[in-house]
């Protein structure tokens, strides 16, 4: 399908249930997570609090959860030739116990307590400072585009990146922690980039709406496809390096952090692309129409 089709051959309303229904899918996972767990994602140790150890990979994943069922275990995961596991929060007896199993169970094992980097005030503010981080953004756009529906379509939009990343990590099992956090933030900055550069195209330049669109979407393209080459890349050598160089382990914050990115542009590709250029076409198309009327 060429790009004149994406953009021209379906009506705005008829192509942008594509997008909003993976928009209501992400909706869902998040709510489902929210209402079994308290929170819309699965957080990780950083939030929560807890305790990390890691052990050399002598036995199954099965056998570590059933040797270790009488503790707060949250996570097993595989780190090439060891695992690392996650415990949440424990009084300081049940710590010295696991310990003591843990040293006696396993050679040369790390076991380390950590307390939660964001405390639930810190967190609790965030809440409250994220929306108002959207309304400022919005109010930024529209001091460059001083259209009042085009600003929030960017926010918008940007704010479906974020939703639907958030709803593939808790899909997938990657926990908030403090680099996905920061990959969720690049995020931001990326699709705001793209919408600012279509919405730029489509107010600014002469022609009609499907020609500067699909002008923006080349270059729009050609960016994301770019960064998704180097995500995916990262992706693959942090989860299967170590599968060929026996010498690595797995890095797996990096492996989280380049998950949330590739879910997060493929978001973007949707979200500006599709439901942006859509809802442009709308917008523009239906004052075109109202100045006509006014004549």
């Amino acid at each position: 399908m060429e790009l004149e089709d994406i953009v021209s051959k379906y009506p705005p309303r008829q192509i942008m249930l594509i997008p909003l229904a993976i928009i209501v899918l992400a909706l869902i996972i998040l709510g489902v997570n929210y209402l079994s767990t308290g929170s819309p994602v699965k957080l990780g140790v950083e939030f929560t609090g807890g305790t990390l150890a890691t052990v050399p990979a002598t036995e199954s994943e099965e056998a570590i959860r059933e040797s270790l069922a009488g503790y707060p275990l949250v996570d097993v995961r595989s780190i090439g030739s060891r695992y690392q596991l996650q415990f949440g929060p424990m009084s300081d007896t049940e710590y010295a116990a696991l310990a003591k199993q843990i040293n006696s169970q396993y050679n040369d094992a790390e076991i380390r307590y950590m307390g939660p980097i964001y405390s639930q005030a810190l967190q609790q503010e965030a809440l409250r400072y994220i929306p108002l981080s959207f309304l400022l953004m919005a109010i930024v756009v529209f001091a460059v585009f001083r259209e009042p529906i085009v600003s929030a379509i960017v926010v918008l939009c940007a704010l479906a990146d974020i939703l639907i990343a958030a709803a593939s990590m808790t899909a997938v099992g990657v926990s908030l922690s403090l680099g996905t956090v920061a990959a969720l933030l690049m995020l931001i900055g990326y699709s705001v980039d793209t919408d600012i550069l279509l919405s730029m195209r489509v107010l600014k330049r002469k022609g009609t709406v499907e020609e500067k669109a699909i002008g923006a979407m080349g270059t729009g393209l050609t960016m994301t496809g770019t960064t998704i080459a180097a995500v995916l890349s990262l992706f693959l050598v942090s989860n299967l390096l170590y599968l060929v160089v026996p010498s690595f382990t797995r890095m797996s914050i990096i492996a989280d952090i380049s998950t949330v990115l590739l879910f997060g542009l493929i978001a973007d590709v949707f979200n500006t692309w599709i439901t942006n250029v859509q809802a442009l076409r709308w917008y523009m198309n239906r004052n075109a129409k109202a100045r006509r009327q006014r004549r």
